[in-house]
């Protein structure tokens, strides 16, 4: 009987502590702004339009045309970046690309999806999809991880016949990140978030200001480093509490009933 309390006290103390980490392994909600969403794109990264995840930005372009949108990522997301490119009515056969950068112009590689998507003939659409690596909180200098701070996404076509340069063109991107949670988390921090700056200001910003202008202002809802908290705490509380558990449970088993032994009579 004792046991049984045991192994109940076990299983009911798991499911308390598993709920909020399938909770925070859950993806990202969507942000409804799509009524805010930027109807332009940037030319370079410089100009790159700002979108929040959860965002439909559009644009409309010829063909040829660069176009550079940025968002932010932090750690222990995994962003999702998806395009798609509406064609004119009358085309030849066309390749389109979508390429992400950090916030030090580093391409980053696609996990999965179709970056690279050729158009037949008449096609109407292409869509593109790019499954970025979880961001990572901290990272070696030799490495070429991705660390929180600002994306790029530059969509552009790769190849085209030269009749078909500058026939108008409608793009829309998309950014969603699930949270991957304490699979991904590491031992280390970046001091700040990978958020480019300008390297040289004009007078006018020297005598008003001592701070430097940011290229970049968006950032995550709850801030940076926003996902300091993940289920790697919640299974460090399940390993220690279980072997609590199974200390007590081994010491109810193996220490007897409490009361000396018998001896028959005439022994």
């Amino acid at each position: 009987m004792r046991i049984t309390r045991v192994l109940s006290a076990t299983a009911l103390m798991f499911g308390l502590a598993v709920a909020p980490a399938v909770a925070d392994s859950s993806p990202s909600p969507s942000a409804s702004q799509d009524g805010d969403a930027p109807t332009q794109a940037g030319t370079s990264f410089r100009t790159a339009t700002e979108i929040e995840q959860g965002q439909t930005a559009t644009a409309g372009a010829s063909t040829g045309d660069y176009l550079y949108w940025s968002f932010p990522a932090d750690a222990g997301q995994r962003p999702t970046v998806k395009a798609t490119v509406k064609l004119p009515d009358t085309h030849a056969a066309e390749s389109w690309q979508i390429d992400v950068y950090d916030g030090l112009r580093r391409r980053q590689a696609c996990q999965y999806g179709a970056q690279t998507r050729t158009a037949a003939a008449g096609a109407a659409s292409v869509e593109l999809t790019c499954v970025l690596r979880t961001v990572r909180a901290w990272s070696e200098q030799w490495a070429n991880d991705p660390l929180p701070g600002t994306y790029y996404i530059r969509l552009t076509v790769v190849d085209v016949p030269t009749s078909d340069l500058g026939l108008p063109v409608d793009a829309s991107v998309r950014v969603d990140s699930k949270d991957i949670g304490g699979s991904a988390a590491v031992d280390g921090s970046l001091a700040e978030p990978l958020v480019p700056g300008v390297a040289v200001k004009s007078p006018e910003d020297e005598e008003s200001s001592s701070a430097s202008a940011v290229l970049s202002s968006i950032e995550p809802e709850d801030g940076w480093a926003s996902g300091w908290w993940s289920d790697r705490w919640v299974w460090t509380a399940i390993g220690g509490a279980l072997a609590a558990l199974a200390g007590v449970g081994g010491y109810a088993l193996t220490r007897g009933s409490g009361r000396p032994r018998q001896v028959p009579p005439g022994a």
